[in-house]
């Protein structure tokens, strides 16, 4: 033990024999030998840190020593000290303060492990992979600014009623054969049931209409003027402005209990009449008039559009501008959303290869600066014996393209690249003929990179569009084409080749 430890624990024990006032601190005096040359790290100065500076104290020749007393700025340093080796315990690992550690540990005090530091090998993988991690974007904020909120579209809902979820009612069998004395009494009571109509009596009507469909459930049209009655039903409540349905520009002026109105609001059932009468009559406009109509009064203006449509081309009616500013609004909201989310999904592609590149680059560069690539350079004569003379050679990776450029190159060999893509129409169109000049040219190797499987290889080669050929001779380009162009193609190659 040297000089400066052994005065430092004799000054210590008088300290401690001498301590009987709870007041009286403890102090310990710390002396640190500092040879000139001999390169030891005093660590009570390099913890002192830029805010307070412990002094030095050295063992002079004499024996002499320099306590701390407890005097003004010494208190300061002891307690900046004890904080530094708080935030810092591997500190008292230093051969310096062996004398401190052996006292703490004799109060039984436990010491954390030293930290062990890293060689300088695991100090380059350290900065690979960090160099590869801050080469990773941050995909997860992307993704959650991408995320797109639907907002309502807004509908001119005025016109529209609740549904209706009453029974169905009656329709007749089709399957029955009509005769002529019921398809009479079916016209008389559809005279009654218009009769009806003109007199305000709608619950009456769409009874005669009923018992009309019974008669002659064959007719299109007896289907198609019931749930005409629902709808009109409907407009004479919106009319009169009943508290279940907003009131409409509409003017007809009835005099009819609103209670009837109001049982009688039936779009569901006039949507089942119009289905039955489209299935007799596939080319009913008045059925597609109605369906569409009663649609319309359920707020379901897409299908109410498309139902009018039909109708107009089959016999024009002025109903349809009523429905086309709501569907024109939801076709456009509907367009709009699907264009965001297509973009949404292009930005995510668009991300991901960004991703991959940067992991590819960095991967490369590390590679690089490890010193791999003069692995690939012992296993070129290897990679040379995989050309496949006459044949295209599909490549899956940047570090397969390489070695395969480097086997070409040994080889002195003319190699051609070919960028391709399978949705690229034109890539499509100059395949077969890239594919027939590789048996024509057995002595140069013809190379297909598919930019969405070897993302890597196309960002190295810096590809913005396909089809595109380059011509590679002793490791270097030579020439290149873009484009679907054969007759340029094949005169490259041939100037190239021979």
């Amino acid at each position: 033990m040297c000089r400066s430890s052994q005065t430092a624990q004799r000054l210590w024990s008088q300290k401690r024999g001498s301590a009987s006032d709870s007041r009286n601190k403890w102090i310990f005096k710390f002396c640190v030998k500092s040879e000139r040359g001999a390169g030891e790290i005093n660590p009570v100065k390099q913890l002192s840190g830029q805010t307070s500076r412990i002094s030095e104290v050295r063992e002079r020749e004499s024996g002499r020593a320099v306590s701390m007393d407890g005097h003004g700025g010494k208190d300061a340093e002891l307690k900046l000290f004890v904080e530094q080796c708080k935030s810092n315990p591997s500190i008292l690992h230093n051969p310096s303060l062996a004398f401190f550690k052996t006292y703490l540990q004799s109060l039984g005090a436990r010491i954390p492990p030293e930290t062990p530091k890293s060689d300088k090998g695991d100090e380059d993988i350290l900065d690979s992979q960090e160099y590869l991690d801050a080469k990773k974007p941050d995909l997860s904020t992307d993704d959650k600014s991408d995320d797109i909120v639907e907002s309502d579209v807004e509908l001119d809902d005025t016109d529209v009623v609740l549904p209706d979820y009453d029974p169905p009612q009656k329709m007749g069998d089709t399957s029955i054969e009509v005769t002529e004395e019921n398809m009479d009494a079916a016209q008389i009571s559809k005279s009654k049931a218009v009769n009806s109509i003109s007199e305000g009596k709608l619950h009456e009507a769409i009874d005669h209409l009923t018992e009309a469909i019974m008669l002659n459930p064959s007719s299109a049209i007896l289907y198609a003027t019931r749930g005409d009655s629902y709808i009109f039903v409907i407009i004479l409540l919106i009319c009169l402005g009943c508290p279940y349905i907003p009131p409409s520009p509409w003017k007809l002026t009835l005099l009819i209990s609103a209670n009837v109105y109001v049982k009688l609001t039936k779009p569901n059932a006039a949507i089942r009449d119009a289905d039955a009468a489209l299935q007799i009559n596939p080319d009913s406009a008045k059925g597609y008039k109605i369906r569409g109509m009663a649609r319309a009064m359920l707020g379901q203006w897409e299908a109410a559009a498309r139902d009018l449509h039909v109708a107009s081309k089959l016999d024009y009616d002025e109903e349809i501008g009523q429905v086309e500013p709501n569907a024109h609004k939801i076709d456009e909201h509907r367009r709009k959303y699907e264009r965001l989310r297509k973009e949404r999904e292009l930005r995510k592609i668009e991300r991901e290869w960004q991703r991959r590149r940067a992991e590819a680059q960095a991967k490369y560069e590390s590679e690089k600066k490890m010193g791999q690539p003069s692995e690939s350079k012992a296993s070129e004569p290897e990679a040379a014996s995989s050309l496949n003379d006459g044949q295209v050679i599909g490549i899956c990776s940047a570090v397969e393209l390489e070695k395969k450029l480097n086997a070409a190159s040994s080889s002195s060999c003319l190699a051609v690249l070919y960028f391709t893509a399978t949705w690229c129409g034109p890539c499509r169109f100059i395949a077969p003929l890239f594919t027939s000049l590789a048996g024509k040219y057995p002595k140069v190797v013809f190379l297909k990179v598919d930019i969405d499987e070897a993302r890597d290889a196309a960002a190295r080669w810096n590809i913005s569009s396909v089809p595109t050929f380059f011509f590679i001779k002793n490791g270097k380009e030579i020439d290149k084409v873009v484009g679907a162009d054969k007759s340029s193609l094949e005169k490259k190659i041939a100037q190239h080749a021979g």
